[in-house]
């Protein structure tokens, strides 16, 4: 039996490095794993269409215009900075490193409550077999199954992702299918008259407020093409292959979400019925294919659900890794979180704290999870939008392996959708106003611990492959 590979040590002057064993296309399917369409159709859509009704779609293509906004933004920046710290490693490289410590304490709380908020979902589509399922506790299960397989190689986890989201494509195929073959009413009506369900039955018509307010959730539906960045330090010619990644990702993203959404509104046997469904695409699925096929769907999506917490646990791990590296923590802290696994050369304490942390949120409040993580991608972005323009006029991303069109165009058009956005959210006191509270608080905290802990120790120093600083 041949002894297993041992990775030589780094430098003592070279900054901890990731090893680099991917492509664009193992990269691509990793992201696109992480973004799960499947699951943001079948968990996060519904409830745009609750809060928009038929309106969603309008909600849905105001987020794709947004996506290639940001697409673009993060495309440029990524090819300068292909790190795996992401976006808090640019921004803190762009517009200082204050603001770069806020990203991030914002992306760490998000990602890793995201993987709480998906994972939620595998105990509600696995109840078509086993009744009475415990939801927290399949969820848990789920995040510690996807732990386990995120500590082996990255091409491993690439081939595996990549047979997982095959089977999630299929089944949006499906569900599209079912709704094309079966229009109940004129696409013109998704634009023209959108309802939204009345109060106790009936439809009544859809608010602009209520479907700009909803683009903030279908924004998040979108979220992850920009994630390629986390994996470049492991992929091969990164500054060209991150850029190409996060737009293919975006476009394939947009189509394979916006279409099955189409269908289901316009091929719905009949919209009161479907806006007050409590599980709006089994009554779909049921009325237009039968039980039968609800329940192979149902545990496709299961299995899409399980591949996402597994793309999303190895960035986030990345992410925490990266942190180490930066010396955002105690010495002990970092050094553990940096370690890498001896055979795979992936981060394994910083994956197993990643599960760790995101099995025990799993048992808290879906709704605080989800008021949590809402707002605080829209900072995120925001934030992006303002590094490539400081990048441009200080020509820290001069280096930069991709340049977007008709600059600065997208980045304003972006910051501008972003505070539309926000101002919505700041008019909803059911989630949106809490929302800004809580990624208010998280700011607070952030720029508390920067001023009280980092600069009385020296400062934040930022490392990565890419560049020594």
């Amino acid at each position: 039996m041949a002894a297993p590979e041992v990775r030589p040590p780094v430098a003592a002057d070279r900054p901890l490095a990731l090893h680099r064993g991917l492509r664009t296309v193992g990269a691509l399917l990793i992201v696109l794993s992480a973004v799960t369409p499947a699951s943001s159709v079948f968990i996060i859509a519904p409830g745009v269409i609750s809060q928009a009704g038929t309106g969603a779609f309008l909600s849905f293509a105001a987020a794709g215009v947004v996506g290639i906004f940001m697409a673009f933004v993060y495309a440029e920046l990524s090819s300068a900075y292909p790190l795996t710290g992401g976006e808090y490693a640019i921004v803190g490289r762009t517009l200082g490193r204050l603001p770069g410590f806020v990203v991030l304490g914002l992306i760490l709380i998000t990602q890793l409550l995201i993987l709480a908020v998906i994972a939620l979902g595998v105990g509600t589509y696995l109840s078509v077999l086993i009744d009475g399922l415990n939801g927290p506790v399949v969820a848990a299960v789920t995040v510690a199954a996807a732990t386990v397989i995120a500590i082996f190689d990255i091409k491993v986890n690439a081939v595996v992702t990549g047979i997982f989201l095959a089977i999630e494509m299929i089944a949006l195929v499906v569900l599209s299918a079912l709704g094309f073959l079966h229009v109940e009413r004129p696409f013109t009506d998704l634009i023209t008259n959108p309802v939204v369900a009345g109060e106790g039955s009936g439809v009544t018509a859809a608010s602009a407020g209520l479907i700009a307010a909803a683009t903030a959730v279908a924004i998040f539906s979108y979220n992850g093409y920009g994630s390629a960045v986390y994996f470049g330090e492991e992929t091969h010619n990164a500054q060209k292959a991150i850029a190409r990644t996060i737009l293919w990702a975006l476009g394939i993203t947009v189509a394979a979400e916006l279409i099955p959404i189409t269908a289901v509104l316009l091929g719905s046997p009949d919209l009161d019925t479907l806006l007050h469904s409590e599980n709006m695409l089994e009554y779909f699925i049921t009325e237009r294919g039968g039980d039968t096929l609800n329940t192979v769907i149902s545990l496709a999506i299961a299995l899409a659900i399980l591949n996402a917490v597994i793309a999303i646990m190895l960035l986030t791990a990345r992410l925490i890794f990266s942190s180490g590296r930066d010396g955002t923590w105690s010495p002990k802290i970092d050094g553990a979180l940096t370690a890498l696994h001896p055979r795979f050369g992936t981060p394994w304490i910083a994956t197993i704290l990643t599960g760790v942390l995101s099995a025990g949120a799993c048992f808290l409040d879906e709704k605080f999870l989800l008021v949590v993580t809402g707002t605080s991608l829209v900072v995120v972005y925001g934030a992006l939008c303002l590094a490539v323009i400081a990048g441009r006029r200080n020509g820290s991303t001069a280096h930069a392996g991709y340049r977007m069109p008709f600059f600065p165009v997208a980045p304003v058009a972006a910051l501008a959708a972003l505070v539309y956005v926000i101002y919505q959210n700041a008019k909803d006191t059911e989630v949106g106003r809490p929302s800004l509270y809580v990624t208010l608080a998280v700011i607070v905290v952030s720029t508390a611990y920067f001023a009280l802990v980092l600069r009385r120790r020296g400062g934040w120093h930022l490392k990565g492959a890419a560049d020594e600083e």
